[in-house]
This record gives structure tokens, C-alpha cells and sequence, in this order.
């Protein structure tokens, strides 16, 4: 699921793109992807004639503002992701008119939603298991719906005292869980709390409870400093999600733990080992991250 960085990268990169372009046209094949409104035909109306004024991310949320008032949220969830670009539809089926990772990477033809601006240019959503949510709310069901989310992990203001203070909300919590639970901080996934761990020297099943002072600054710290690389690489690609370029983000170079169970720690040399934890696998290194 693409996590802080990857939505992150998504809203920059579409900055440059969508600000004040018109929608004149909605496509889907997948209404089950639209929470709100139900009816495909009154989310459209709601979407046609209306510009873009501005994108912004909140924990792993999308926010479209309109011209109308409301705000479009996508939420991407397992696989999805926005591209940009122009498409035509060819044998019932949609092909870029865009050379390059749009038209080969095979990650990037599961379109399911399109929104057609009047210069030509198109917002597409590429999702394979068909698990995004899609929704128009008026700012005050924008504001009820975020209302649960934790802070931002890398606002200015979210300092270590505020850190500690969400942290030890969860004192009996395992700290990969408690870093993971989006009412305590927004946006970080399985990626980036193994990353953070590593990083930290910090066992994903320590109960947060055991955790010293200066072990939840070192957690801190990593958090900043994982979040920040992985926002300037633009985002993790080992999975599913892509740029809206249709390109794959380059954090993979920086990658030391998540998914590499067996390989040598780079710090260490002891092999990686994974763990399930509630249902959900957690990388980590039996040596340098002792529990």
C-alpha cells in the first residue's frame, strides 16, 4: 500500500500537472471504487465543469479541491495509484498515447477510473485488486472523516515531546503496531516502520512500555530521516505503485529490510529474518535489533 512518501510524491508530482485544469468528462468500469457519492451518474455531475484549485495529502489520503467547494479524496489502499497522461481506447481497451513507462510497465494498464480535462490531459487511477476508496465530500464530512487521524510525523511542530506523548498512548502495543496505527501517527505502512526499526535499533515486537528514553529518540529520529529519503527518492516501487509519471519511485536503492528476509544485514551480516505480526510480516535483523 503506498505509504507518507509515496502519496507524498504523487501530490508533488501532480502540483506541476492538475492545478486549475477543467474536468469535462468521468470514465469507470469499477463503481464500487466510488464510496460517496453512490450513484455513479450524481458523482460525475458532481466532478463535470468543475476546475482543480489544489492537491494536498493527508496520512495516506489524496485531497482534490474544487472550484465547487468539495473535495475529491482518493485513498490508493493495497494497489492503487494516479497516473497522468492521455489514453484512447482501443478494442475495449485503454493504450497510452504517452511513450514510456506508461505504455510498458505492465503495473500501469488496470485503469478504473479516468477523469478527462478539457486540454486534453487525463487523471487516470491504475489498481489491479480494485480496493481504492473514491469519494466527493463537502469540507465538513472532509473534516469529520479525517478526524481519527494522528499527526503528521513530519509537520515542524511535531516535535519529540509530542512524539513520545502519541507514542505511549499505546504503552502495552508492540512498537512496529503502535507505529503503523493511523490514530496515533498518519501515514506510516509495513515499509517504512520496518525501515524505521532497522534504522533505529529497535525490535518490531518491543512493547512500548520497555522502550527507554533514549531509544524512543532514536526512533524519532529514524522516522524523519526514512520518511525525508524515501519522499526525495520518490517513493518505494517494489510493489505496485508507481509515479504519476508511470514511473517507479527509487527508494529501493535505500531499501535494508522490508521484504528481504534471508539476505545479509547491511550492518551487521546476519541474515534477515521475518515475523508475523497481527496478520502482517515484519523484516528485522536477530542481531542488530535484539528484543
Amino acid at each position: 500500500m503506498p505509504e507518507l512518501p509515496e502519496v507524498e510524491t504523487t501530490i508533488r508530482d501532480l502540483k506541476e500537472k492538475i492545478l486549475k485544469k477543467s474536468i469535462v468528462d468521468v470514465w469507470t468500469d469499477t463503481k464500487k471504487l466510488i464510496k460517496r457519492p453512490k450513484k455513479f451518474k450524481i458523482f460525475k455531475e458532481e466532478l463535470v465543469g468543475k476546475e482543480i484549485l489544489d492537491i494536498k495529502r493527508r496520512g495516506k489520503n489524496i485531497l482534490i479541491f474544487l472550484s465547487s467547494g468539495k473535495v475529491l479524496l482518493i485513498h490508493q489502499k493495497l494497489t492503487g495509484h494516479l497516473l497522468f497522461g492521455k489514453w484512447e481506447k482501443i478494442n475495449k481497451e485503454w493504450v497510452s498515447k504517452i511513450a514510456g513507462a506508461l505504455s510498458t510497465d505492465p503495473t500501469n494498464k488496470f485503469l478504473h477510473l479516468i477523469i478527462f480535462f478539457k486540454d486534453g490531459w487525463q487523471l487516470a487511477l491504475s489498481d489491479l485488486r480494485k480496493f481504492a476508496k473514491v469519494e466527493i465530500l463537502t469540507k465538513e464530512e472532509l473534516e469529520k472523516e479525517l478526524a481519527k487521524l494522528g499527526p503528521e510525523p513530519l509537520d515542524k511542530d511535531f516535535t519529540f515531546e509530542k512524539f513520545r506523548e502519541r507514542i505511549l498512548k499505546r504503552k502495552k502495543g508492540k512498537i512496529k503496531q503502535v507505529l503503523m496505527d493511523q490514530e496515533i501517527i498518519a501515514g506510516i505502512g509495513n515499509i517504512y516502520s520496518d525501515e524505521i526499526l532497522w534504522k533505529a535499533k529497535i525490535h518490531p515486537l518491543k512493547r512500548v512500555k520497555d522502550l527507554s528514553e533514549g531509544e524512543l529518540k532514536e526512533i524519532y529520529k529514524a522516522m524523519k530521516e526514512i520518511l525525508l529519503k524515501a519522499i526525495s527518492a520518490g517513493g518505494e516501487s517494489i510493489s505496485d505503485y508507481r509515479r504519476p509519471s508511470g514511473e517507479k519511485g527509487g527508494f529501493d536503492a535505500f531499501r535494508k529490510v522490508y521484504r528481504r528476509e534471508g539476505e545479509k544485514c547491511f550492518r551487521c551480516g546476519s541474515k534477515i529474518k521475518r515475523i508475523k505480526i497481527a496478520q502482517r510480516s515484519a523484516y528485522f535483523c536477530p542481531v542488530c535489533q535484539k528484543s
